[in-house]
């Protein structure tokens, strides 16, 4: 039971450190091994307990990146880099075709309306906090529903299961 409050009280004096007078979450600092991973990792809220975040996301554009939509399946929230952990987009920097230019075109501006439709909740998929390219490995839910799921079932993203084919046939 202690080290159970021992976790909740460095994870509040975290929260409470990080948190700005505008109610964003702190930027993480770009490090090997992020500091709060392993925090992260020993204390999951239940996900009936995941706190909604509102937030305005615009596409990204050139300059600092804080709270922005980069692709169908990317964003920054906070300074920070997500990738939506259950699902796979078409390639937006360099398509193999101009079909997949569409279709990524397609699910970024999806995203966008998706993401600022309402609150979210982004809780930690599987084992895994980060990808090989250091961004948070989250699935994102709104209302108790999959926003992968949406696109998916929209035919703008497929469910992620390692890689896949191209977007081109």
């Amino acid at each position: 039971m202690l080290g159970h409050f021992n976790g909740l009280v460095a994870l509040a004096a975290i929260v409470a450190f990080g948190v700005s007078a505008s109610g964003a979450l702190p930027a993480l600092h770009k490090v090997t091994r992020d500091p709060l991973d392993s925090l992260v990792a020993l204390w999951q809220p239940p996900e009936e307990r995941a706190t909604a975040i509102r937030r305005h996301f615009p596409i990204c554009g050139s300059g600092a990146r804080v709270d922005c939509i980069v692709d169908g399946d990317t964003f920054w929230i906070a300074g920070e880099k997500v990738r939506i952990a259950d699902i796979d987009t078409p390639e937006i920097g360099e398509p193999a075709c101009r079909r997949e230019g569409i279709l990524s075109e397609q699910a970024k501006r999806r995203l966008h309306q998706l993401m600022n439709a309402g609150p979210v909740e982004l809780r930690r998929a599987g084992g895994r906090n980060r990808d090989r390219y250091g961004r948070l490995l989250r699935t994102v839910y709104r209302d108790g529903r999959s926003l992968g799921d949406i696109l998916v079932a929209e035919g703008l993203a497929r469910r992620w299961n390692g890689r896949q084919p191209g977007w081109c046939a």
